[in-house]
């Protein structure tokens, strides 16, 4: 039977603890065992995750989804003048998810693509999330990336991205075929801290984000193919290390020689990427067997 089929999704309105709505679906499990919030890539609606949601819930997971907050269904009208922080979406939009699905009786774990793995270390109430499983994050600095993705990378916040955002108000990232429009706040701090070889850790302008990270006591495993372009292994590791206090595994996938074809940055969550999928599950069912034993 597709996961389709069995599957029932609930349309959520959420409200974020500064009162913005939001928009987040819950994929029910039949046989709920546990709970799987994901926290989705920069400017990627909650609709890319659909069927590892699916399929998650079908393995017993209930899964929640949300759009952030200028994203998909969570947008209200042009960003032209639309004001909020890119840390917006941890700080307060993931957190309502997590708040909303957070409950005694099943354990909670969390799955995150790129700006996900950020997320988690600015999470509210991480410390209720039992465990963690990162694709595809890196620390953004192009210095990090092969040498023709990175002239793209510096073409696009060089020249591209500032014609359009002054002409629009906002990076019309949809016209470049890389996903939903972004707000300008996100832009600016995006573009800003991909400047530096470990993100905002090194911005003078964020004081406490190594501690807010290092507070983390989590289990944590971030997987990154080798041909992901925008997050390569050396740029996790540059971003994880600030993971310090949690228990770390470092996850590398060489994607032909596995039988996954090309993964890239965004590949993570098509079908042909079940395996990895089955990896995460199997993970987090591992931990919960393990604390059982304890």
């Amino acid at each position: 039977m597709k996961p389709e089929a069995a599957i029932r999704q609930e349309r959520l309105d959420l409200t974020a603890a500064d009162g913005y709505p939001l928009v987040a679906t819950l994929y029910h499990a039949p046989q709920p065992r546990a709970r799987l919030l994901i926290g989705g890539a920069t400017g990627v609606p909650q609709g890319f995750y659909r069927r590892f949601a699916e399929y998650a819930a079908q393995r017993g997971f209930t899964t929640l989804s949300v759009d952030y907050r200028g994203i998909g269904q969570s947008k209200q009208g042009s960003l032209r003048g639309f004001d909020m922080q890119y840390l917006d979406w941890a700080w307060h939009d993931l957190a309502a998810g997590l708040d909303h699905l957070h409950g005694d009786d099943l354990p909670t774990y969390m799955v995150g693509h790129s700006f996900g793995g950020h997320a988690f270390g600015l999470l509210p109430g991480h410390e209720r999330v039992a465990g963690f499983y990162t694709f595809g994050t890196g620390a953004g600095w192009h210095g990090w990336m092969p040498r023709g993705e990175r002239l793209r990378v510096q073409l696009m916040w060089n020249l591209v991205g500032p014609l359009i955002v002054r002409r629009k108000g906002y990076l019309a990232w949809s016209k470049l075929g890389m996903g939903e429009d972004l707000p300008l706040g996100v832009y600016q701090q995006w573009k800003h801290w991909c400047r530096f070889p470990r993100y905002f850790f090194e911005d003078p302008a964020m004081p406490g984000m190594a501690e807010r990270f290092a507070a983390v006591r989590t289990p944590i495993v971030a997987a990154n193919t080798l041909d992901d372009l925008w997050a390569p292994p050396a740029s996790r590791d540059a971003f994880m290390a600030h993971y310090r206090n949690a228990p770390y595994q470092a996850r590398t996938i060489d994607s032909p020689a596995e039988g996954l074809g090309n993964v890239g940055h965004m590949g993570y969550f098509r079908s042909s990427s079940q395996p990895l999928w089955d990896e995460a599950l199997n993970w987090f069912e591992q931990l919960h067997s393990n604390r059982r034993a304890a």
